[in-house]
Formats: structure tokens, C-alpha cells, sequence
């Protein structure tokens, strides 16, 4: 036991990060810059299929709850598109800062979201769009 906690201590330490191959001390620097990071084509790419996804589920859906998802699946998408872009841009803070500024959005969208589902469910009317429709005031 005494034999392999002396073998796992130096991985362990709380010094600065060892390269396993050469055991010379780097950076956090040099550590952080070998990150291989996701390209930002990819990363619209997979945002551009979110929000079509998105789009189809509120398009095509007829349960409540399915819709509001689907919105803030499209609402998560646009998250991704802002921060891949500011991080395009060498971590532009305008991006991160319309990111909270939906997420805050999608938080409104929720609780006003629950509030409908509430109300319906206290009708007994059903979570259906179409029973939705027929509400009168």
C-alpha cells in the first residue's frame, strides 16, 4: 500500500500540473494551450440542428409541454450560437452577455409556461394546443 501511494503522490500533488511523458513540471498555460477545442463550424452546425429540432417539435407537436420544451430546446440553441461566436472572437464578452440575457429569458418562458399548465390542469382541460385554443375569457 506504502508502495503505491508513493507512486500515485506526484500525480496528486497540488503543485503545478506534471506531463506524464517527461515528468517536467508545465505551466498552466502551456497545459491549457495543448486543449484541443471543438471547431466553431461544428458548433453551429450542431446549434443549426438544435433549433430545427426545435422548430419541428413546436410546429408539429400538440402537447403543452412538448411546445415549451421545444422552445427552449430553440432557446438553447441560440445560447450555443452566441458563445461559439464570442469564443471565435478570442471570448468577445457581448456573446456571453446575450447568453444570460436568454437564459434569463428562457426562465420567464418557464414560469409563465407553468402558470398556463397550472391554469389548464385546474380547468381540466387537458395540456393538448388544440383543447387550449378553446379558452374564452
Amino acid at each position: 500500500m506504502n508502495c503505491l501511494s508513493s507512486l500515485l503522490s506526484p500525480l496528486f500533488s497540488m503543485g503545478p500540473a506534471m506531463s506524464l511523458s517527461t515528468d517536467l513540471p508545465l505551466s498552466l498555460q502551456e497545459a491549457a494551450s495543448g486543449a484541443q477545442h471543438v471547431p466553431t463550424e461544428w458548433l453551429m452546425i450542431l446549434a443549426a440542428l438544435l433549433f430545427a429540432l426545435g422548430t419541428l417539435g413546436f410546429l408539429i407537436r400538440r402537447n403543452l409541454i412538448i411546445v415549451f420544451m421545444s422552445i427552449e430546446l430553440m432557446l438553447n440553441a441560440t445560447n450555443l450560437t452566441f458563445l461559439a461566436a464570442a469564443r471565435d472572437r478570442n471570448l468577445d464578452p457581448n456573446g456571453q452577455v446575450y447568453a444570460i440575457i436568454v437564459i434569463a429569458l428562457a426562465a420567464v418562458e418557464v414560469a409563465v409556461g407553468l402558470a398556463l399548465l397550472i391554469s389548464l390542469f385546474r380547468l381540466k382541460v387537458g395540456i393538448d394546443v388544440e383543447d387550449a385554443q378553446e379558452l374564452k375569457g
